[in-house]
Formats: structure tokens, sequence, C-alpha cells
């Protein structure tokens, strides 16, 4: 119990993401650029763990400083079982079906069809866009008046999770940011055409499945591609704490071992968010090595926070004590 307490007494490391602390470089800068211009969806790819998601968070910071765009952004987590109908609402059919079967309510309780739909992240990005429509809405469904139109960043995240249908059925609709509620006779939401009011749409894939060729000529694309040592450099010296950010040695050889150990890692490569948690676990133990041998027995103690598979475990530990043993009788 005396080890478990005082780990506890360990200060937090998982610290809350910090939008302004995302490293951003040219390229992909220009590209957000042009989705905002060209009113057309940013659509990323990368490795897990390379900032796909995280830039979301980042753009919506920026927009908001110098723009009514607001520093919320719209979170659509894709599933398999997604329908194109879901990024826009959803219906609470049971609810509703159980609400309609209660004895005894008067005329005056009972609920309409509208108090059952929920605009979701797409939907309320386009229905916040056009406040003099919204106030039509907020008698026919559940929907809260923001108070002022904004602008908003949506992610749609791992969009190739949904079945090749969902791309198909958002073409239109992403297009021309406008979609329908069957449930409500088919009633119809568009987003403003005031040039103020703007929706950035940003999805990101892990590539495991093809997306359809239609959807993709409606998207911009960009591939973050796995950072340099200088980029890795300059992601730890924003998202470490004090201690390492003033140890520019040290954080070298943090660095240069990662990326030895992405080279024994056959099977998922650890990314930077890897990279970063371990940073962290290292800044909170104030860690000074005195040679790459000591920040290589850190990799083997906090292993369990670089490599998220069995065989990657066995293999790294593996070629590190093969290694170990060649240093002893050198």
């Amino acid at each position: 119990m005396d080890k478990i307490t005082k780990l506890e007494n360990r200060p937090l490391v998982n610290k809350p993401f910090v939008a302004s602390s995302y490293v951003l470089d040219q390229e992909l800068k220009n590209a957000v650029e042009l989705a905002l211009q060209l009113n057309q969806p940013l659509l990323l790819t990368g490795e897990p763990g390379t900032g796909k998601t995280r830039l979301a968070a980042y753009a919506a910071h920026l927009l908001s400083e110098s723009s009514n765009f607001s520093e919320e952004v719209l979170v659509f987590n894709t599933k398999t079982s997604s329908r194109a109908s879901d990024l826009f609402y959803s219906y609470d059919a049971l609810g509703h079906f159980q609400a309609s079967n209660i004895k005894g309510l008067h005329a005056n309780e009972q609920k309409s069809t509208g108090d059952f739909v929920e605009l979701q992240a797409l939907g309320k990005a386009i229905a916040y866009t056009n406040l003099d429509q919204l106030k039509g809405l907020s008698g026919k469904l559940n929907v809260e008046h923001p108070g002022e139109a904004k602008s908003y960043v949506v992610l749609i995240d791992e969009i190739d999770k949904a079945p090749r249908d969902f791309t198909n059925d958002i073409l239109h609709e992403i297009e021309k940011l406008q979609f329908q509620i069957k449930e409500l006779d088919n009633l119809s939401i568009q987003s403003s055409e005031h040039p103020e009011n703007r929706i950035l749409i940003i999805m990101t894939s892990n590539s495991e499945k093809n997306l359809p060729d239609a959807f993709l000529r409606r998207c911009l694309f960009y591939h973050i591609e796995f950072p340099d040592q200088a980029k890795l450099k300059e992601i730890l010296k924003a998202q470490v704490g004090d201690f390492l950010n003033s140890k520019d040695d040290v954080l070298d050889m943090i660095i240069k071992s990662f990326i030895n150990l992405r080279s024994k890692t056959p099977r998922k490569k650890p990314a930077t968010a890897e990279l970063v948690a371990w940073a962290r676990m290292l800044d909170s133990i104030s860690f000074e090595p005195k040679s790459m041998e000591d920040v290589e027995k850190k990799i083997v103690q906090y292993v369990s926070v670089l490599v998220k598979t069995k065989e990657d475990r066995e293999e790294v530990l593996n070629k590190m004590r093969i290694t170990e043993r060649e240093q002893q009788f050198a």
C-alpha cells in the first residue's frame, strides 16, 4: 500500500490538451485556410496520434481570436453503425413511443415529435449560423437558442469507420450545408448565406478503408507525416513542463531514443501522442540522464506508455535486453 500511496502523491501527468500549444506547420496552415476560402471540408490522414483530431481545437481557438468563430468544436465521433442523418440530428423513437402511450396526460402535457429530435454536430453548426431560421425552429424541435449567430468548426472524427453509404449519402448536404428532418415532414434547415457566418469541416481518417472517389473530389486533402527530429523537439517544448523545456540536451536524447524505439516496434509504432505522454512522465520526476543508457532504462520502466500491443512489448524488450548484454560484454 505504501508504494500505491507514493504513486498517488505524484503530480498529474495526463493534463488536458491546451489548443494554443498545438504546433502547426505552414503547409497544414495553408490547407486550413484553403478549406475556409473554398468552403470545402478538409480531410486529414496520418498515423494515429499525430494530431489530426486536435487540429480542430487549434483551428477553432485561432479563428475565434479574429472572427465570430466559436471556440467550441462541434464533434461527431463516427461509428461503424453511423447513418448519414446521425451527423445532422438524432430522433429518439423509443422515447417518443413511450411518451405517446402514457395515459392520463392532458392535451397541454402531450409532447410533439420535435421534442424528441435533437440536432447533432453538423446540424447544430448549420442551424446556428442562421438565427432568423432558428427562431422559427425553436417551437418545432428540441433546440437551444445561442443568442447570436456564430461560425463553427465541425470535427467528423474517423470517418473511415462508417459504412460506405455514409459518405455517399452526405455529399449533397455537405456541399449545400442543408439537410432535412424526415420525422418533421422533411423540415429543411440550411446555413446562412451571410459571408461572416461560416462552417469549417475537418474530417479525420486512419485510412482503414478507401473512401469513395465522389466524396474525395469534394474535399481538400492533407496527410500529416510523422514529424522529423526538429519538429518533435518543437512539439515537446510546447507540451512538456518547465523542467524538460529548459533541457535541450535531455530533449535531444529523449527524442533520439524514441526514434530508435519506433524502429524496433514492428506492429503499432508509437506516435507523437506516446512521446508527449512519456516526456511528461519524465518531466514529472525531473529526469536528468547522464547518458543514452539512462534514457533506455526509462523506456523499459515506462514501456506501457510507449507500446500498445503484446507483440510490440515483447519485441522491444527483447531487443533492448540483447543491446544491454552486448554493452556488458563490450
